[in-house]
């Protein structure tokens, strides 16, 4: 493998650009091309930070050893295996794809070659997420939410693909048991698909975990509380914050607990940096990545999970869904 690394960004929209943005800034990285089918706004993107600008990701094949997808959904299995059959490392968005059938395609492909494929769950990259990960021992109840103000971007997917997928995979990844039931609810508001659901988990350990997420809120959230025997975490994933509640014994005989607020020690810095140098690290070393496609489909079947329960509901509350 040469000194630096020959990257490419497929897909240079909302998310795509700012990956063209980080490998350019990567020493150890040559950002060689970018690739959109919108013409003008990939130029604008290759132009900016000097690298080639290509409508057809196929032009690539051969050209370069990491990529990341960030298309629309639809296009994920569809170019990834392209690249993974090509021996190139992958860094896809998430959801990894719109199927599990597709997902396993994309695992078995990346094991035949022997090349790295990384999902793009930005938030187990967040330094608060990481602090509060190293916290906990046996969390019982979760409440989650993540609430955006409404766009046009992502319009293909609805909330619990773009916006709960995350907290499915943070929560199964701090819980390390199976989900052996979910509840769901759901419904459309400015779009035909799902802007605003709610869901409860029940894991195999007796956790519970409650997850809100909406697509058109007034304001931005993404919080997530965590309960564990004598012990609250609050963490802000944008302010990178984890306040953590602690009940003491009492200090004399018939004194009630007291509780001990105090916050972790955390260094903030940029998820995407942060993921993106992980994903080049895995592939120089052709090392196991920290978000596996394995984990990636996790998040994937239970986000799945969660749209049949809507739509399960949505048919007994005579709501009319067009997903």
């Amino acid at each position: 493998m040469s000194q630096k690394i020959k990257t490419a960004v497929i897909g240079v929209g909302h998310l795509g650009k700012e990956h063209a943005r980080v490998y350019h800034s990567l020493e150890q990285c040559d950002l060689v091309a970018v690739c959109d089918t919108n013409e003008s706004g990939g130029h604008l993107i290759a132009e900016k930070y000097g690298a080639r600008y290509t409508k057809d990701y196929r032009e690539l094949l051969g050209e370069v050893e990491a990529v990341s997808v960030a298309t629309p959904t639809v296009n994920h299995h569809e170019v990834t295996c392209a690249f993974l059959e090509a021996g190139v490392g992958v860094l896809v968005e998430k959801p990894i794809s719109r199927t599990l059938e597709e997902a396993d395609e994309m695992i078995r492909l990346a094991e035949a070659k022997n090349v790295v494929l990384q999902v793009g769950h930005i938030e187990r990259f967040n330094p608060a997420f990481q602090a509060l990960q190293r916290e906990l021992t046996s969390p019982k109840f979760f409440e989650a939410h993540r609430m955006g103000i409404f766009t046009m971007r992502s319009l293909d997917i609805d909330v619990v693909m773009d916006l709960m997928v995350h907290e499915l995979d943070i929560i199964a990844t701090l819980t390390g048991s199976e989900v052996v039931k979910i509840e769901a609810v759901g419904i459309p508001i400015l779009t035909q698909k799902i802007d605003l659901a709610n869901a409860r988990l029940e894991f195999a350990n007796g956790c519970i975990a409650n997850i809100t997420a909406s697509r058109v809120s007034a304001e931005r959230l993404r919080k997530l509380r965590v309960f564990q025997p004598n012990e609250y975490y609050s963490l802000d994933y944008a302010e990178q914050q984890v306040g953590v509640f602690k009940l003491t014994p009492p200090k004399t005989a018939g004194a009630l607990p007291e509780i001990v607020a105090q916050g972790l020690d955390i260094t903030k810095r940029e998820p995407l940096l942060a993921e993106i140098e992980s994903f080049v690290s895995a592939v120089s070393a052709n090392t196991v990545p920290v978000v596996t496609g394995a984990e990636g489909r996790r998040a994937l079947a239970l986000a799945i999970e969660v749209l049949d329960k809507i739509k399960a509901h949505s048919v007994h509350a005579n709501i009319n869904l067009s997903f």
